[in-house]
């Protein structure tokens, strides 16, 4: 499965969601390739400090999207790229090859014409593939005293687009994983909040991942 963070925007949360989601499927017993396709190369630079056994590639262009994407699907359950804050040839690359895109975007009203725009490349993709891909929005950076969720929620259902019931909220434990090499749900009691809201997000997002792994354990305990 592809799963493409894409925004058009910089400074929305794909790289923490990124980071945090192939740490997390990893950690669920889940082959992942982390492709990074930010010039920044943040998320992969993580990856490598905080789980090496994750692969982790850089695709810098358009053409290398989709060249190289497809390939890596075939060596991994789950491929998640991060996709950049610019560039959008190659938001929409991701997009011609992803399974799922993931819309990170920030809890404002001055966010929307974004979404609007991210959204617009998801149905173009949609109508070129006739099907693919699935496509959810996330809030993501939402203060704690957030008020405008309801007016966020209006503007998704406007464009036909999934909006999760589990925000990102704006904690300092998701800035401080990448710069300790980890993640938040190693980071302590201290992280607890937000290692709770990233479990639940992807839960919500993925609820197959969470029943593989129950699944896996019954089994593993009937042949004993």
């Amino acid at each position: 499965m592809i799963i493409a963070l894409v925004n058009s925007k910089g400074g929305v949360g794909k790289s923490t969601l990124a980071g945090n989601l192939a740490g997390w499927l990893h950690a669920h017993g889940k082959k992942v390739i982390l492709a990074d396709c930010d010039t920044q190369a943040s998320s992969s630079e993580w990856i490598q400090e905080a789980a090496p056994a994750i692969q982790t590639v850089r695709l810098s262009n358009a053409d290398e999207v989709l060249d190289e994407l497809p390939s890596l699907a075939r060596e991994a359950d789950y491929v998640i790229a991060d996709g950049p804050g610019s560039q959008t040839e190659t938001s929409r690359a991701l997009l011609m090859w992803a399974d799922l895109a993931i819309i990170p975007c920030k809890a404002s009203m001055f966010e929307v014409r974004a979404l609007e725009k991210g959204t617009a490349f998801v149905r173009q993709a949609q109508a070129i593939r006739k099907g693919p891909p699935e496509a959810i929005a996330v809030l993501s950076m939402v203060g704690k005293d957030y008020r405008l969720t309801k007016d966020m929620r209006d503007a998704a259902a406007s464009l036909k687009l999934s909006l999760t019931e589990t925000p990102v909220t704006l904690r300092q434990a998701f800035a401080d994983a990448p710069g300790q090499a980890t993640f938040v749900w190693q980071l302590g009691y201290a992280a607890r909040d937000a290692a709770g809201e990233i479990d639940q997000l992807f839960r919500e997002i993925l609820p197959e991942v969470v029943t593989d792994k129950v699944l896996s354990l019954r089994k593993s305990k009937a042949s004993k």
